[in-house]
């Protein structure tokens, strides 16, 4: 049967609201652009709207029947049941239930007063000046959070918003708190920059292969985003990553095996929600092995229905045991769990038969964006949202236009396609899930409590020790490393600088020269580029002919890349060269004639600072590869296989 056409679809542009994960992005338009207005009432110069009293909090929520809600222990199910969160829905509209299921995006700095340039894309994509018109508009239950749309300037700008966002909503009749939620998986998927502590990425963490240190990650990571307003983190990434050109996950998983992925996944989920933020396993039921980016395709996962128990299904049952908060779905179709065709987001069989029925998950489902490919394929932008709740989701992330996905399931509440007790089965997991982060306790936080929380020495010391645990030494021929002052004084930096994950590091021929540079080296850095031209190769050439040491980054080197022939090049001069695989461990299969190689999973400059201290042989090598390297002549023979790392 033909898909029926798509209905008001805005095009594709240059934003991206993913899976969210990728640093690719694109931008949606042709949003009606009326929306409420809220008068800016603040005091502040970040345009944050007045707080009103905790008292004042508590009685718009509930008229008193939240009185009794505290700070949550760990996990969903902490889970501040009936009657009083059941108090709060039968206060509920229609619209405002519907509300509730949605966690969209909005530009700016500041609730009430973003600059021009925001105002602007704001009308142009949603309809609304600011996140405070969204909120009196809409009613959203949540918004997340993105570098690209200015909401994550700096720590304490993040804290101003958050506690905007909190005022405008708690401002509203019946207001409720805003679940905010963001993707802070560390490593190449980051939204929140320095000062802020960022850590090494999954596939760095599987290669230390240590829970306490994922369960340190998550920790730290949730203190600090629970400390500027974030209580949803999009992460740990539960997929195992078996196919080496997976476009869209690669090193944010923790690695291919199973057992490994789900140790490291449950030990993250308990480090998030013990510090009171919400973890997020995504994307079920699996997108660990595909060649195709669901930003922009739509995915088709081969596996048996036997191969996905033994697979992919591990470590979402270790997240279920551990009491994980939320899961995030994955815009890919699984023939052998639902032949119908339509992706996994949209599937009844996989999220209520299998996720809800035969996993026992009772927790928050939300949805990957909606504005990816791989779920607008088949359907329309008004049918998407209406067929995730029908499936079994209960929050609608990002849609490329809301005033469509909202009137959407408004009007098939209204139609009689979904009941109102449906509705009220998703508002009351995402009420519970406030209740038990303490939002409608403490919906604000502290201002001053901001620096001494976010980017201490201390939690900056550990991510350096835990880099230093993940760095994996994959080929050292005839001893090259580590490199010595007395005979490797002069080195030179070279290779790609890709952009920072998180906007606020690198770049990476930067970060190493500086780091080699404060261990006693005199270290220089040239980028030449993911792509270097033959010039670059030449001047990179020429410039070790000064050094007595080249240290070149990779960046997913392939067949035909040009960054081979700098390698190539560079090792003809004779030099000893170590070559740094920045992002996929892959490269070393792609390069024959290193002699050093050592993979870091990610660039930004912890991992970076930790790569020049093995350099240097400050530190030991202690990281092993948490995938299998395929050869790149018969990818079916393995080159080197998981667990294997060399030390000195």
């Amino acid at each position: 049967m033909a898909a029926p056409p798509r209905l008001l679809c805005t095009p594709l542009t240059g934003r991206n609201f993913p899976d969210i994960g990728d640093s690719l992005e694109v931008s949606f338009s042709g949003s009606p652009s009326e929306g409420a207005h809220v008068p800016d009432t603040s005091t502040a110069s970040t345009g944050n709207t007045a707080r009103p009293s905790r008292r004042a909090v508590l009685a718009a929520a509930t008229a008193g029947a939240t009185a009794s809600l505290a700070l949550g222990s760990p996990g969903y199910a902490a889970g501040h049941d009936d009657p009083t969160v059941r108090a709060l829905l039968s206060r509920m509209t229609l619209e405002e239930k519907v509300g509730q299921l949605f966690v969209m995006r909005v530009y700016g700095h500041s609730a009430t007063a973003p600059d021009q340039a925001d105002i602007d894309a704001n009308l142009a994509e949603i309809g609304v000046r600011t996140a405070a018109e969204l909120i009196a508009k809409y009613r959203v239950g949540g918004i997340i959070y993105f570098t690209w749309a200015h909401n994550t300037r700096d720590p304490h700008q993040i804290a101003d918003l958050s506690n905007g966002i909190q005022a405008a909503s708690l401002a509203q009749p019946r207001g409720l708190p805003v679940l905010i939620s963001t993707d802070q998986e560390h490593g190449i998927v980051c939204r929140v920059g320095a000062p802020a502590t960022l850590l090494p990425g999954a596939m760095a963490v599987g290669a230390g292969a240590s829970r306490a240190d994922a369960r340190t990650l998550g920790r730290i990571s949730g203190t600090e985003l629970r400390a500027i307003g974030i209580r949803q983190d999009y992460s740990p990434v539960a997929d195992v990553n078996v196919n080496p050109a997976n476009p869209v996950i690669g090193v944010r998983s923790f690695g291919a095996d199973p057992d490994a992925v789900a140790d490291l996944v449950t030990a993250e989920v308990q480090g998030y929600q013990r510090a009171g933020v919400a973890a997020t396993a995504k994307h079920f039921p699996g997108h660990g092995d595909t060649a195709v980016d669901s930003h922009f395709g739509f995915p088709v996962i081969t596996h048996s229905r036997e191969l996905w128990e033994r697979l992919d299904a591990v470590p979402f049952r270790a997240a279920i045991r551990a009491g994980i908060d939320s899961i995030m779905t994955a815009h890919i179709m699984v023939p052998a769990l639902d032949d119908s065709g339509d992706p996994a987001t949209l599937s009844h069989p996989i999220l209520t038969g299998i996720l809800r029925g035969e996993l026992g998950y009772d927790g928050l489902v939300v949805t990957d964006a909606l504005g990816m490919e791989g779920v607008r394929t088949k359907y329309g932008d008004d049918r998407v949202p209406v067929l995730a709740l029908k499936a079994g989701v209960d929050q609608l992330l990002n849609p490329p236009s809301l005033d469509v996905a909202w009137n959407a399931v408004l009007n098939a509440v209204r139609g009689g396609e979904l009941t109102e007790a449906r509705l009220d089965e998703s508002v009351l997991r995402v009420l519970r899930l406030k209740a038990g982060l303490g939002l409608f306790e403490e919906p604000y936080v502290d201002r001053d409590r901001v620096d001494r929380t976010v980017g201490t020495a201390r939690h900056l010391a550990t991510a350096d020790r835990i880099a230093e645990r993940t760095t994996t030494l994959l080929v050292n021929e005839g001893r090259v490393l580590p490199l010595s002052r007395r005979g490797h004084g002069r080195v030179l930096v070279v290779g790609a600088d890709p952009a920072s994950p998180s906007g606020t590091t690198g770049p990476p021929t930067g970060v190493l020269a500086r780091a080699l540079t404060e261990l006693g080296f005199t270290a220089t850095a040239l980028s030449t580029g993911t792509a270097p031209s033959a010039a670059a190769i030449a001047q990179a050439v020429a410039a070790a002919a000064a050094a007595d040491a080249v240290v070149v980054g990779t960046y997913n080197v392939t067949a035909t890349n040009s960054q081979r022939a700098l390698v190539e090049q560079l090792v003809a001069t004779g030099r000893p060269v170590v070559v740094v695989a920045v992002r996929n461990p892959y490269d070393i299969a792609q390069l024959p004639s290193v002699r050093a190689c050592l993979a870091t999973y990610s660039w930004t400059d912890v991992e970076l600072r930790a790569a020049a201290r093995v350099i240097a042989g400050r530190v030991a090598p202690r990281g092993r590869l948490p995938v299998p390297i395929p050869r790149a002549d018969d990818p079916a023979q393995v080159l080197y296989p998981i667990g294997y790392g060399l030390t000195y």
